[in-house]
């Protein structure tokens, strides 16, 4: 595998892999929880980033996804941010590896240099390289990857980057709670 698709590969399997980390040992309630005023929830997270990876590493390259959730012809504009009551935690989660599965046999297939379409962007960049769609994808993977660190920090404290390396200065709760009131002190100046 060439240096520079082995580095996309490798940082998109690293953001899907920190995404479904965030669930780990919480309930469906929890997942479910809208968590912020437009409603993000970890659980629609996971299944915005299965339509994210099913139509542009699929449908935007001749390759739709015959079970899987496509935006086409969906009438709820929001059905990708949230599961549904039919919809448990682990179907959701077993639809996402199915999407990367997909995703990266379109990867496989083609060269980075090949182009595909993109339906719903304006006419004049509606034709991007593999390579441009693989790099729109992990930037869309990795910001909602951040919004699953925060919600997931919310719900229960947990935070990191991974179960076995959570990237962080310290895991001692007395030391976060100085750092918290440190900052505070300095917003309070601006006050």
């Amino acid at each position: 595998m060439d240096p520079v698709r082995a580095t996309l590969t490798s940082y998109l399997q690293s953001a899907r892999e920190a995404l479904v980390w965030k669930l780990d040992g919480l309930t469906e309630e929890q997942v479910r929880r809208p968590m912020t005023p437009t409603g993000t929830n970890l659980l629609g997270l996971i299944k915005h980033c299965t339509y994210v990876e099913n139509g542009y590493l699929g449908e935007v390259f001749g390759r739709p996804v015959a079970d899987g959730p496509t935006w086409e012809g969906e009438a709820d504009p929001f059905q990708d941010m949230y599961a549904t009551a039919d919809e448990s935690m682990d179907d959701i989660i077993a639809g996402y590896r199915r999407a990367w599965e997909h995703a990266d046999a379109t990867i496989a297939a083609h060269d980075l240099s090949d182009e595909g379409s993109v339906w719903w962007w304006p006419e004049e960049r509606r034709h991007p390289s593999l390579h441009r769609v693989i790099t729109h994808v992990l930037f869309d993977l990795a910001r909602h990857a951040g919004h699953a660190d925060i919600l997931r920090e919310r719900i229960d404290g947990a935070v990191g980057l991974r179960a076995d390396n959570t990237n962080m200065a310290t895991d001692d709760p007395e030391e976060w709670a100085a750092y918290v009131t440190r900052l505070d002190a300095i917003a309070d100046r601006f006050a």
